[in-house]
């Protein structure tokens, strides 16, 4: 993938109680399996957490837990324009949508990944829902932090 496409990837877990964040090496977002492979080589208490965002159009939120891969895109439209974002649809089990001219925006995968760090379903629905809302936007109703 373009290295000026990724605008940011992430690994995050919990050590000791304690959240740890690192920045993922600039290639770990080429492919699916590359950043499954990064996200592996992290520790993590309940397992790790990985945040990729391209060209400003879409994330990917993966959680990788022993053997157990989990994942959720944020917008399957814009995803399928980008290598890492067709190979998450491969995945999941979800073909191209017919339709690519829409502006809707349509979530694929596990709503409920981190439930139980304290997002619930409802909560990542609403956020992802919302077209002008930007990563650092907070829902109405949630809290700032989890703990």
């Amino acid at each position: 993938m373009d290295d000026d496409a990724v605008d940011f990837a992430v690994a995050a877990w919990r050590e000791d109680g304690l959240w740890q964040v690192v920045m993922l090496p600039p290639h770990a977002s080429d492919t699916l399996d590359s950043l499954i492979g990064a996200l592996r080589a992290q520790p993590g208490e309940g397992g790790v957490l990985g945040l990729v965002s391209v060209a400003e159009e879409f994330f990917l939120l993966t959680r990788v837990l022993g053997e157990d891969v989990r994942l959720l895109l944020s917008d399957l439209f814009a995803a399928e324009d980008w290598p890492l974002g067709l190979d998450a649809l491969d995945r999941l089990g979800v073909p191209s949508p017919e339709d690519d001219e829409t502006d809707d925006v349509a979530p694929v995968g596990d709503l409920r990944l981190v439930e139980d760090f304290g997002l619930s379903r409802d909560e990542m629905e609403l956020m992802l829902d919302d077209p002008e809302a930007w990563p650092d936007d907070t829902p109405p109703g949630t809290r700032r932090g989890v703990e």
